[in-house]
């Protein structure tokens, strides 16, 4: 039975219910044309809903068809978001020689920890623009260590130079969530060992890699991680207050060699071994191996603690103590060095191991930090002993800190922080040409946001004691002269601009 007949029957099934007799012809004719209007109505109504269910079929097939040629597609191609990225901020304090100079792994796994190294590689730099001039007393004796202080690189009693001082890159990979790999290249002409005698020498141009490593840890997971690879000694505290020159403890005692370590860091607790290579390192590292420099075997090591003390004031202390197997002040002065009349061979053998001890604080509150360092060799320096000046005897490398730091509000969008450092190095006898050289620095900086920093310094250093030729030896003198001097000065006004990206 259709639509129609089924309505026609209802209706007057209806119609006779209420009614109680037979409809008329005129009634019939009304019901039926009522009927054949709703008939039309719902017939135009299905018509529609049909047309809307079509539609709808349509875009949702289109759709479909989009999503899948958007997965084909981002499966051919690069999401670079996630692959690189550059983050100024951490450029900046990974690439710092001023803060944190041998800690610098436990501020990378931090910065893992709270999601500053996102992507799968995280690039970036470091670049140190000077402007200096300085003065010495003495012909050709400048004792700003942030320069070579050779006459071959600064000569007269006045220089003055505009330059790069530095420009450093890193490259870190989050290889997975507990591995990193790190490297770190480095341009620096001004402090470069290279064979080549000024700046503008293409061999003191060159570009090394500075600090490579497998790093391995997360501190979400686990108090503890692991590296191995060419890095920082942990010995000592080796910051400084300055904003440009390092202290005379980093110059005389921070470390870089290749080696393994391991570290340890829970409540407050920063405790770290490394294993050394043995033979001269790259800084301050050197042991005997089989009578030789060569390093070819794992015989040093340096072990350090540090506690942070927190107060009530929301200030802290850093408290520390180091050890150190095999210092580079170990050799004995040679009478017939090469390129001179003697002399002490920094990277040559040690005829025996040297160790070094270290302690240090740093007192931080809201706006005033305080510094303090002392490191010395356990034994005497053999070199610091010339046979042609017999009257002073061997010494023990001591070196000590003392800084202090404030951040001043002149009403500007961040604070000028001032600061003043004294720091000494001492190597020699009482009495001698090379007993000590002390470092006053005076400095003022300000960071236009967290990875620039304009900074003004002066420096003033008493005594030139330099370690090519620290006891004597010095080319073209005679075996008993020194080419060190008690009476040298030195003062120097550098500034500045440290920019990373």
């Amino acid at each position: 039975m259709n639509l129609p007949k089924v309505l026609l029957t209802m209706s007057l099934c209806t119609f006779s219910f209420v009614h109680g007799d037979t409809p008329t012809n005129e009634q019939l004719f009304k019901m039926l044309s009522e009927m054949q209007q709703q008939i039309e109505a719902l017939q135009s109504r299905t018509l529609t809903a049909e047309a809307e269910a079509t539609h709808a079929k349509n875009e949702l097939s289109a759709l479909k068809q989009k999503i899948t040629e958007n997965e084909e597609s981002k499966a051919g191609s690069i999401d670079f978001e996630n692959l690189i990225r550059t983050n100024a901020e951490y450029s900046y304090m990974v690439l710092d020689h001023t803060e944190n100079t041998n800690t610098k792994q436990l501020r990378q796994l931090e910065a893992l920890r709270d999601g500053d190294l996102k992507s799968r590689l995280t690039i970036g730099g470091n670049i140190n623009a000077l402007v200096n001039y300085q003065k010495a007393n003495t012909d050709s004796k400048f004792g700003w260590l942030m320069r070579h202080p050779t006459s071959a690189n600064q000569f007269g009693n006045e220089v003055s130079e505009a330059v790069i001082h530095s420009v450093s890159l890193q490259v870190t990979g989050r290889v997975t969530d507990n591995l990193t790999a790190y490297a770190e290249l480095l341009y620096n002409p001004e402090q470069n060992f290279a064979s080549g005698a000024t700046i503008t020498d293409l061999e003191r141009n060159n570009i090394n890699m500075r600090r490579a490593y497998l790093l391995y840890g997360d501190l979400a997971s686990s108090p503890f991680y692991a590296s191995i690879g060419k890095m920082d000694i942990p010995f000592g505290l080796n910051d400084t207050v300055n904003p440009f020159t390092n202290s005379t403890n980093w110059h005389s005692f921070a470390g870089l060699s290749y080696g393994a370590k391991v570290g340890y860091t829970a409540n407050n607790w920063h405790l770290r071994a490394m294993a050394v290579q043995g033979g001269a390192q790259f800084r301050n590292a050197n042991t005997s191996v089989h009578d030789s420099s060569v390093p070819s075997k794992l015989n040093n090591f340096a072990l350090d603690a540090n506690y942070t003390f927190e107060f009530d004031d929301d200030s802290t202390l850093l408290t520390g103590v180091s050890y150190q197997h095999g210092t580079a002040y170990c050799q004995d002065y040679e009478p017939h060095a090469p390129r001179a009349r003697g002399g002490v061979q920094h990277f040559g053998d040690c005829s025996e191991d040297n160790p070094g001890v270290a302690a240090y604080l740093k007192y931080e509150c809201e706006r005033l930090t305080l510094l303090a360092e002392y490191a010395q060799t356990l034994d005497e320096w053999p070199g610091t002993h010339n046979p042609a000046i017999p009257q002073f005897e061997a010494e023990k490398n001591v070196t000590f800190t003392l800084g202090a730091s404030y951040d001043a509000d002149f009403g500007l969008q961040n604070p000028v922080t001032l600061s003043t450092e004294f720091s000494r190095f001492r190597a020699g006898d009482d009495g001698s040409d090379w007993e000590k050289q002390n470092q006053w620095v005076f400095g003022a900086s300000y960071f236009l946001n967290n990875n620039i920093k304009l900074f003004a310094e002066y420096v003033h250093v008493d005594g030139w004691v330099p370690l090519n030729f620290l006891s004597g030896g010095n080319p073209g003198g005679a075996p008993g002269e020194s080419w060190s001097d008690q009476d040298s000065t030195t003062d120097a006004i550098v500034l500045g601009v440290t920019a990373a990206f």
